[in-house]
C-alpha cells in the first residue's frame, strides 16, 4: 500500500492512501503506511461510509483536505472522494438496492423499499 499524496496547492485537494480502521467508540482513522493515524471527518453521508463494517480495513483511499485542527477533512460525498482498491483496481464506493435498481453513495435503507442496501464497488459511475 502507498501513502498517495500531492500538495494542497491552489485548492487542490489531497490523496491519502492507507487503511480504514474502525475502533468502536471511536470515530475510524485512516491508517497509513508506516503507521501514522489520520483523524478523519466529513458530511453526514461521508462518516456513514466510513462507519460502514463492511469496510473494516479495507485499502482506502479518500481526498480532501486537513483542516485547522489537523484533521483530515474528506471531499462532500457528492465530489465523490471514497475509494477503495482491492484485486489491483480503484473501486468507488457505492450501494446499491437490487429491488429497486437504486444507487445511493451512503449505507443505509433504501429510499424506496425500506431494505438495506447493498455494499456495491464500481470501477466506473455511469454503469450500473
Amino acid at each position: 500500500m502507498l501513502a498517495a499524496g500531492s500538495l494542497r496547492a491552489n485548492g487542490n485537494p489531497v490523496s491519502l492512501r492507507g487503511n480504514l480502521t474502525q475502533t468502536p467508540g471511536q470515530p475510524p482513522v485512516l491508517t497509513l503506511p508506516g503507521g501514522k493515524a489520520v483523524a478523519l471527518t466529513g458530511d453526514e453521508q461521508t462518516t456513514g461510509v466510513l462507519n460502514d463494517a463492511r469496510l473494516k480495513d479495507a485499502d482506502f483511499e479518500i481526498s480532501g483536505a486537513y483542516n485547522t485542527a489537523g484533521v483530515f477533512e474528506i471531499l462532500p460525498i457528492h465530489k465523490r472522494a471514497l475509494f477503495v482498491h482491492k484485486d489491483g483496481k480503484r473501486l468507488y464506493v457505492t450501494y446499491w438496492c437490487d429491488i429497486c435498481a437504486i444507487r445511493t453513495y451512503t449505507p443505509g435503507v433504501c429510499w424506496c423499499c425500506q431494505d438495506e442496501t447493498a455494499l456495491d464497488m464500481k470501477e466506473r459511475l455511469d454503469v450500473d
